[in-house]
């Protein structure tokens, strides 16, 4: 089981080494991913070391592989991936969210299908770096849809980087919805991308309430990334009652379960 205390305090050296890694297909030999990082083969060893010791990444000769626990599937293999669960926590956002509300929508596959769900709304005032939000809720109903720019992700054209995190300081919302890759009792919420991270607590930062819409595979999970304290977070929105130390988890943190099913 990885340690996620020990991937909450690694250094931002282990988290750049992370995401190349997952920028470069999950492996790789030590000298190439010291040139893409630009540091010494040494610095690259020692990082390497620490995240096999978390469990995170797996040594062999000459190079890293990334366990396969924490290499992210496809945009579309996330989406239709417990696909019903998905659905129902969409429609439980739509009862949520009023025709009229103010939000930021992120880029994962259960934002994806909770936009389908608010075609239904109208008026609705939507900040995404989702190109697939974008485009589902642009153009009907009255809607005003703003997209980040910066770099789009190849696997899920999601926009990202200082231009994406500068565009949304400007905006103040009622909501930010958020979903996360992993949940558990002893970290809270957590993602498997460090620029996922950043754009997360930047809109969580400019929303009056924060939002987590996750299904129930993602309990007693571990991601590389933690988002946050949990007490940033004000509601989690899952189709099943989680097990009762993440249930404590959210007690203590103030944080509101809504069930949708």
């Amino acid at each position: 089981m990885v340690d996620t205390h020990v991937i909450h305090h690694s250094n931002h050296r282990e988290r750049e080494v992370l995401e190349a890694l997952r920028h470069l297909g999950g492996s790789c030999r030590i000298q190439a991913l010291a040139k893409h990082l630009n540091v010494s083969e040494e610095t690259i060893r020692r990082s390497v070391k620490s995240l096999s010791i978390s469990g995170v990444v797996r040594k062999v000769h000459g190079g890293v592989h990334l366990n396969e626990s924490h290499i992210e599937p496809s945009f579309t293999q996330r989406f239709i991936k417990n696909e019903p669960a998905k659905n129902s926590i969409a429609e439980k956002m739509a009862d949520i969210i009023k025709s009229g509300d103010t939000l930021f929508l992120d880029i994962g596959s259960t934002t994806a299908h909770i936009a389908k769900s608010l075609t239904k709304h109208s008026d609705l005032f939507i900040v995404t770096n989702s190109i697939t939000v974008a485009q589902t809720l642009a153009t009907i109903k009255n809607n005003r849809v703003f997209l980040a720019g910066g770099e789009l992700r190849a696997h899920d054209a999601g926009a990202f980087g200082q231009e994406a995190l500068d565009f949304v300081s400007q905006f103040n919302v009622q909501y930010a919805v958020l979903s996360v890759a992993a949940i558990n009792a002893e970290c809270g919420f957590m993602v498997q991308d460090i620029r996922e991270a950043a754009f997360s607590r930047a809109i969580a930062a400019r929303s009056r309430i924060t939002i987590v819409a996750a299904d129930s595979a993602k309990f007693g999970k571990s991601a590389p990334i933690v988002l946050d304290t949990p007490s940033t977070f004000d509601v989690l929105v899952t189709e099943q009652k989680p097990p009762q130390k993440i249930r404590d988890m959210l007690q203590n943190n103030d944080i509101d379960l809504v069930l949708s099913s």
